[in-house]
């Protein structure tokens, strides 16, 4: 690494963004180190395809770096970046599966108005962790969700975003944003319950009926999704 190198990795979003606006791309590529692989998981969870995916990044990095002037800085940087490439995951979802799929399914039906909330009675992390097939089965249940609930949840859940930067994102209310993710967590919970039940019943006094227990599981969860993506992956756009 030479020293402009070791400079721009040390320096925040907005430096590396002023600097690229003014045309140093060796400063782009650094905010494409930063990013490429958190855009990469994201766009899988939309288009389920490794190859749409890295087809999708590579497309919203060469976007990005070519609307650099339109990003006024009213939000984060990675706000703004992860916003184009669900934009063009949903693009490469659309012509592959010729269905209309944009930004605002599935989020008409419930309008913005947010469910009670109900008892959690998730099974304890400790007696799952060990479980091989307990990322097989989050997975699928993920998978079968629509792409945009499928969204949320990474966004959210996976990635860490706040709610008020997963509803810029998406172009959608907070509240919205927090109703959908209350569907995809008790839907992540039944599904959850059902491959217990087939398996071996727990004693209720096994079941711990506490939201913390349901955020633990959906912890590790994340972490299995945050390693999928092999760390040789990277691409370059700013050339």
């Amino acid at each position: 690494m030479n020293a402009n190198s070791a400079q721009f990795a040390a320096s925040n979003d907005l430096d590396l963004v002023h600097a690229s606006k003014e045309g140093d791309a060796a400063a782009f590529e650094q905010l494409v180190k930063r990013y490429d692989r958190r855009l990469l998981r994201i766009s899988q969870t939309v288009t389920r395809n490794r190859e749409d995916s890295e087809d999708a990044v590579q497309e919203a990095l060469f976007k990005a770096f070519q609307n650099l002037a339109d990003f006024r800085e009213e939000s984060q940087f990675s706000t703004w970046l992860i916003r184009i490439t669900v934009n063009q995951s949903l693009m490469k979802l659309r012509k592959r599966t010729h269905n209309e799929v944009t930004l605002g399914d599935d989020f008409q039906a419930d309008g913005d108005v947010l469910p009670l909330d109900v008892p959690d009675r998730a099974p304890n992390p400790e007696q799952l962790c060990w479980a091989s097939e307990l990322r097989d089965i989050l997975v699928r249940t993920v998978e079968e969700l629509r792409p945009i609930l499928r969204t949320v949840f990474v966004l959210r859940d996976v990635e860490g975003l706040s709610i008020e930067q997963t509803a810029q994102v998406l172009n959608l209310s907070q509240s919205a944003v927090k109703a959908r993710l209350w569907r995809v967590r008790i839907h992540l919970r039944e599904r959850l319950h059902r491959y217990l039940n087939e398996r071996a019943p727990l004693a209720p006094e096994e079941l711990a009926p506490t939201s913390r227990v349901t955020k633990k599981i959906i912890g590790l969860f994340a972490e299995c999704l945050r390693d999928s993506v092999p760390r040789t992956y990277s691409t370059s756009v700013a050339r």
